[in-house]
């Protein structure tokens, strides 16, 4: 019989690893995780949390710590386009929903809103909570490499301290080691894509910009003046970090050329002219080069092996999809290894990890290159481009002139583009995943009616995660998405519909398998009072919906069989891949 250290073996405690610790050790299943480095990140790098990611957070319990250390909404969204911060401004967006019509749809879609929560403070709330909940967090500690048999994984490590290597035994192996994933290499995943196709630099430093920013309270400040589109990621970006005196600029730089140099000198010069001044104080934390990627793998696990995280998906940080995009990968995952561990479910529901990411690695890479050269349309609207129309400058949209005129509708045009970027909802929320783990009930999949990338559709179609309305449970208002996920099963009905939690409870015990199931009308165990769940939930009071414990959508059906307790057994072994 095999002996393991552990059930599952994280290799990195970014964004992804460190969220995965969480979820499993949430869920009661032994974790180990390894972090080559001393601690948490260094440099706050990725930043905006997105709705769907604090429904995460929401569900591990820890929503208000995660909102709480973040900038709130309301201070994100003025997002500007400037010469410099003490320049012209050329034009405002308003972004993460903070527009008046765009709020509603965010406020009407998830009982939470962004907040703008940099990775320096972030990644130690999942480790130390994951920790907290029994996973072993081993710093200082490297992944050399993995072997892989039918029954697990053993990886060799070292002690970074010490210098010596030894072995760690484990069911299953995931690797979230970032953009040069040595385990996504190890076991040879497929790739599609470049890496390195332009040049990028982060300078962090602390400086009062109070007096250029207050007024206009945003996350991001976009300053565009000639060669700034040159590398780098569309634009210059002067990013808050902590309003209104912590901050990091992005600055490009040609990639066909060595890497510069970044000294002090040269990272105070950049931001005295980004910021437009050169007189104000500076204080450098640190800079880094990087480069900007547009790549995704093609597969995402092998035999016994999980990567998850910028292993499998490479791109800019438009449209603030990495770091979210990570802890939903890890999401998807752990109550599936949860499930299977537990013996709960077939090996085979494994396989729809691959099935559910791959798709969305895919689409986020893709919209967030996109977003980057999207900036190319301002900079032509302002003169800046060879293809920009001859004598058109900045100055040049002042003009009371028909070019003048024409090229303020471009400007206006271009800008608003920028909206795929900033207030993408669909593609942070609109995944419908298709998978054997979803259950078809042979409907089409509903239309769209206005752009899915802008947009979130909410539906209970199978795949989809499961629409949010605000219900009450004895006198306190929650959301449908607070009586789903904590690794559970959940069924939903309505009145008509008590025989099916009838069945839930047999099949729950038959199976082994947690699951909780509740009535929604009137006097039941969810009360409807506002209406909405009648309108969102697209199936009669006495039919069903079976919510995964990710909450989506696992199947449903549109009214109440003769067997129930049959019906829903088959359904929830087919979603597990029993036999």
């Amino acid at each position: 019989m095999t002996e393991y250290d552990t059930d599952v073996l994280i290799v990195g405690s970014g964004p992804a690893g460190g969220a995965a610790a969480l979820f499993l050790s949430t869920y009661e299943i032994d974790t180990i995780v390894l972090n080559r480095y001393r601690w948490t990140a260094n440099t706050p790098r990725a930043h905006i949390t997105n709705q769907r990611t604090i429904e995460l957070m929401r569900d591990m319990g820890i929503e208000a710590e995660v909102t709480g250390k973040g900038t709130t909404h309301e201070l994100m969204g003025q997002t500007a386009f400037c010469t410099s911060l003490a320049g012209e401004e050329i034009g405002r967006i308003r972004t993460w929903g903070t527009h008046p019509r765009r709020l509603a749809d965010y406020t009407e879609a998830s009982p939470t809103l962004p907040v703008d929560l940099p990775q320096t403070l972030f990644e130690p709330i999942l480790v130390s909570t994951a920790a907290s909940r029994g996973a072993q967090v081993r710093f200082g500690t490297e992944y050399l490499s993995l072997e892989q048999d039918e029954d697990g994984v053993t990886a060799l490590v070292r002690d970074r301290l010490t210098g010596s290597t030894y072995s760690i035994r484990a069911r299953y192996l995931i690797g979230a080691d970032g953009g040069r994933s040595k385990v996504a290499q190890d076991i040879a995943l497929p790739m599609t894509g470049s890496m390195d196709i332009e040049g990028s630099m982060n300078i962090v430093f602390e400086a009062d910009l109070s007096k250029y920013v207050a007024h206009r309270p945003s996350v991001l400040y976009w300053v565009l003046q000639p060669g700034a589109q040159i590398g780098g990621i569309g634009a210059g970006l002067v990013r808050m970090v902590r309003p209104w005196n912590e901050w990091l600029i992005v600055w490009g730089y040609d990639i066909s050329k060595p890497a510069p140099e970044v000294d002090e000198a040269m990272a105070t010069e950049i931001v005295h002219n980004l910021v437009g001044n050169d007189t104000i104080d500076v204080k450098l934390k640190g800079t880094s080069v990087w480069s900007v990627n547009h790549m995704y793998a093609e597969q995402a696990s092998r035999g016994r092996v999980f990567c998850m995280g910028d292993a499998i998906h490479r791109h800019p940080p438009s449209n603030g999809l990495g770091s979210n995009t990570s802890i939903q990968d890890a999401y998807n995952l752990s109550w599936k290894l949860a499930h299977v561990i537990r013996g709960q479910a077939g090996p085979a529901l494994l396989a729809t990890y691959d099935d559910e990411r791959v798709p969305v690695a895919r689409q986020i890479v893709e919209r967030a290159n996109k977003s980057r050269t999207q900036f190319g349309q301002i900079f032509k609207a302002l003169g800046m481009t060879p293809d920009a129309p001859a004598g058109r400058t900045i100055a040049s949209r002042k003009d009371d002139t028909p070019e003048g005129e024409a090229q303020r509708a471009e400007l206006r045009e271009a800008i608003e583009l920028k909206d795929y970027e900033f207030n993408a909802h669909g593609v942070e929320l609109g995944q419908r995943y298709r998978s054997d783990a979803v259950l078809p009930d042979g409907t089409a999949e509903p239309a769209y009616e206005r752009d899915p990338e802008l947009f979130y559709h909410p539906t209970t179609w199978p795949g989809a995660r499961i629409p949010h309305c605000w219900l009450n449970q004895g006198g306190s208002t929650v959301s449908t998405l607070d009586v789903v996920g904590k690794g559970r099963f959940v069924l939903l009905t309505g009145i008509g519909g008590e025989s099916w939690t009838k069945a839930a409870q047999v099949v729950s015990e038959n199976l082994g398998v947690p699951m909780d199931a509740y009535v929604i009308g009137p006097g039941a165990d969810l009360d409807d009072l506002y209406g909405d769940w009648s309108r969102l939930s697209e199936i009669p009071d006495s039919g069903c919906l079976l919510i995964r414990p990710d909450a989506h959508v696992a199947w449903r059906s549109p009214a109440l069989p003769e067997d129930a307790e049959a019906t829903l057994h088959e359904a929830l072994t087919t979603v597990l891949s029993r036999d």
